[in-house]
């Protein structure tokens, strides 16, 4: 990880000084498993769509600061007005927002590790307090009192569904008593919601509590996370919020023209998506049943796989050096030593995948 120069340290604002940039640990390799990608080709027909208006966009011109054409198709998505919504560049610019707004200092997020580890970086930016609910070591399931007492303390919560890198669901009754007991904001990060089982998302707990926040991306599911496009739903008063702090244009005219032919075409995803989960459980059956049981292996909702074997920075290198193959390594990040997370790739990425593991555990 790199670390600021002693000049800088001296310079930048002294909270910043200790600042680590985030490193996803990139090599160019033959099949890259390791930023929970959809690595399946686009849907032809949406493709050409989305070439179709980005051919048609002017480049003269700034973008709709608020995105309203999309918002209004996300709206109709998800069944809620356009002041319920609001577009971002990712994801990732709408979480630090949601700190930067919310948060600072003298308040407190409530993050539940191991979770995406954005959470706690962005708080450190935004001068925010973390306190941290811990998840069962053995399943990764959510300690739902624990989290609960410790709501009424806390001014944010983030909680993950499906979670990153463990891939479980937050358990939909427990949203709605999250929110009750949080005096403050609740987001629900549903960025891998696509891939999850029907009836998962707490998008129907809306209504009923006007604290929810819930993040959706089209990077994941929908493939386009080249062009940086992450929505959040909520009452339109915390809407109102996000769309004074944002960065003026953050949303491009391509990103928006892309985002929108995507979202009116979302139908022709759903055959890839219905792949994605039919590859994950067909990896989760065939590393459990590796070498005898040397690893362990979480059932997921996402479009990754968490799995627990000894040595798992070495195979992570070897997987990289001897099979050209890049999966992500946890193993040195709290709560998960040993880890490796896979992202379900296509049948022949997957089945490389499984032919280098076990090369690897026989040698």
């Amino acid at each position: 990880m790199a670390e600021l120069s002693e000049r800088m340290r001296r310079l930048v604002q002294p909270h910043l000084s200790t600042i680590e940039p985030y490193d996803p640990n990139f090599t160019p390799t033959r099949i890259n498993l390791s930023a929970n990608e959809n690595t399946y080709p686009m849907p032809s027909a949406a493709r050409d769509a989305i070439d179709r208006a980005l051919a048609a966009t002017p480049l003269n011109r700034y973008p709709d600061p608020m995105s309203n054409e999309l918002r209004d198709e996300l709206g109709a998505w998800h069944g809620v007005e356009r002041s319920r919504i609001c577009v971002g560049n990712g994801g990732d610019e709408l979480l630090f927002n949601f700190i930067y707004a919310f948060g600072g200092p003298g308040r407190t997020l409530l993050d539940c590790p191991p979770s995406f580890s954005e959470y706690a970086f962005f708080a450190s930016l935004a001068q925010t307090e973390v306190r941290q609910v811990w998840r069962d070591p053995e399943t990764f399931e959510l300690d739902q009192q624990a989290v609960l007492d410790a709501a009424p303390d806390c001014d944010i919560v983030i909680v993950t569904s499906p979670n990153n890198p463990t891939g479980n669901l937050v358990p939909f009754e427990f949203v709605g008593r999250l929110c009750a007991a949080c005096p403050g904001l609740v987001m629900v990060d549903e960025a891998y919601m696509e891939f999850a089982d029907a009836g998962a998302s707490a998008r129907s707990l809306l209504d009923a509590h006007d604290n929810l926040i819930i993040l959706h991306t089209l990077s994941k599911a929908f493939g386009e996370a080249g062009i940086r496009l992450g929505y959040v739903l909520a009452a339109p008063d915390i809407i109102d919020v996000f769309g004074a702090v944002r960065q003026i244009y953050s949303v491009n005219v391509l990103t928006q023209a892309a985002a929108l032919a995507a979202v009116r075409d979302r139908a022709l995803f759903l055959p890839v998506i219905d792949r994605v989960r039919a590859e994950r459980e067909r990896m989760f059956s065939a590393l459990a049943e590796i070498a005898g049981g040397a690893l362990t292996v979480w059932p997921s909702q996402a479009n990754f796989l968490l799995v627990r074997m000894s040595g798992a920075s070495e195979v992570r290198q070897r997987l990289r050096d001897e099979f050209s193959i890049l999966v992500r390594d946890f193993s040195h990040a709290p709560g998960l030593q040993d880890c490796l997370r896979i992202t379900i790739g296509t049948p022949e990425e997957n089945d490389a995948v499984l032919a280098a593991l076990r090369a690897l555990l026989a040698s």
